[in-house]
């Protein structure tokens, strides 16, 4: 899966300001991750790794008794938004690429991911720089979408072409193989499935916009998409809508693993 990183960068940087207003899966997905592991516990230094407008991080601060806690996000504007919403509040904001963490060896107690690693092109390089990142002991958390998430929309695009429109995501077992090779410990893996109903195909699109994961979702191809491909897909989808709606699948997979 090729995934372009400046098209990432820009995709959520101009959705800084629109991001919370469509983000309720984030958010749901982001309690479900904290109650994966037992907050009351969590002390010394936290990391929430692509922290977007700092929901997590916001959690992390109300629930957990750390020392320090860095919010880190590719997206200057996304960290800004998380300055704003929790000014005042003792955290330390990090700009810079997941896959290119500047941190020190063995420097955290615990990193938290909501909904991001999913736009990461080198998971093994990711894995490897968390582990040495993290203390001994040290624990990852973090969550990310599956294979099924928009296999509606997939399978609307299939009908019309055979182009790539929707990026593939890591399954399971693909995930627990990256971690294994890194040599993470006690290795726990969970999935839910979430359906989303929406009004038209136009809206989920629109969401998917302000959620900074348009150009992303479109894999960006060369090939320039038609009207008429786009209103063939719509029509395809549309045979999928009841109750006067029509659905979105979104995969999430959460996984907690030790050093």
């Amino acid at each position: 899966m090729y995934l372009d990183k400046t098209w990432i960068k820009r995709s959520f940087a101009a959705a800084s300001m629109t991001y919370d207003s469509v983000a309720a899966l984030q958010r749901t997905v982001g309690k479900e991750l904290l109650h994966s592991v037992d907050a009351a516990k969590l002390n010394g230094t936290l990391l929430d790794l692509g922290c977007g407008t700092g929901f997590l991080t916001g959690e992390l601060l109300a629930h957990s008794s750390h020392e320090n806690l860095i919010a880190l996000d590719i997206a200057w504007p996304m960290l800004q938004a998380t300055r704003i919403k929790l000014a005042g509040k003792p955290v330390i904001y990090l700009c810079a690429d997941a896959e290119r963490l500047p941190l020190a060896d063995q420097s955290i107690d615990h990193i938290f991911s909501n909904l991001a690693l999913q736009w990461c092109r080198n998971l093994d390089a990711i894995f490897n720089d968390i582990k040495q990142s993290l203390k001994p002991d040290g624990r990852l958390a973090f969550s990310t979408f599956g294979p099924k998430t928009l296999h509606e929309l997939k399978h609307a695009w299939i009908s019309v072409d055979h182009y790539n429109h929707v990026n593939e995501f890591h399954s399971e077992t693909q995930l627990k193989q990256f971690l294994q090779q890194t040599e993470f410990q006690d290795i726990h893996i969970e999935t839910k499935l979430y359906t989303s109903c929406y009004d038209s195909v136009w809206i989920l699109m629109q969401e998917l916009k302000h959620l900074g994961a348009h150009h992303v979702i479109a894999g960006r191809n060369k090939r320039i998409t038609t009207k008429t491909a786009m209103q063939q897909m719509i029509e395809a989808y549309e045979l999928l809508r009841a109750n006067d709606q029509i659905p979105a699948t979104f995969e999430v997979i959460i996984v907690t693993a030790k050093v």
